[in-house]
């Protein structure tokens, strides 16, 4: 009987993680889109697939990366939400893969995010539907959300993103706070 309730246990551990650490020591969802990073380029497949560009940037050992993995995005609810809505690219912060910024410029991962000024991870960043030919990717960024989250906050910021909530008078901060108060009541306070 306990042969039978490990298995049990050891096949429901193996379903539920959609990730695995990749040989660079960052977590890899079998969703997350691998390109050849050329920002312009992912972000005019993003459209023509109905969805946003975002990129997330991490580094081996961020245990803020590994709650987003193991705990956020383990969540049907965020991960089915991203999916279908966003074409996600991960890039390290310490990589030396090649990556082609919106400005044409041609560095690694690790020269990219110093250029974008990235300070922490996972920082993810959204990005335009449209690629702009005379700023980075840092600039051209209409939403970023550096560190990690709690599913409200972090799936919040999605639909703010996904529903262009940028380009409204609303700030981030403004939007999730309304829409806590109209989910939970006005003595609540967000997480």
């Amino acid at each position: 009987m306990i042969a039978f309730t490990s298995a049990i246990f050891i096949a429901f551990t193996l379903q539920a993680a959609a990730w695995e650490i990749g040989d660079d020591g960052l977590h890899k969802e079998d969703w997350f889109s691998l390109t050849f990073k050329d920002i312009a380029e992912d972000i005019a497949t993003a459209k023509e697939n109905g969805k946003r560009l975002a990129l997330i940037v991490e580094q081996r050992g961020c245990i803020y990366c590994k709650e987003v993995h193991e705990v956020v995005l383990a969540d049907p609810e965020v991960r089915d939400y991203i999916k279908e809505h966003f074409m996600v690219v991960q890039y390290n912060m310490h990589g030396s893969e090649e990556v082609t910024d919106t400005d044409g410029e041609t560095l690694t991962e690790k020269q990219a995010a110093k250029k974008w000024r990235l300070l922490f991870t996972p920082t993810i960043m959204f990005m335009p539907e449209e690629a702009p030919e005379d700023m980075d990717a840092g600039q051209a960024a209409v939403a970023m959300m550096p560190g990690a989250f709690k599913k409200g906050t972090f799936l919040e910021m999605f639909i703010w993103v996904n529903d262009k909530g940028y380009e409204g008078e609303e700030s981030f901060q403004t939007y999730y706070n309304r829409r806590w108060r109209e989910k939970h009541g006005e003595t609540s306070q967000p997480e």
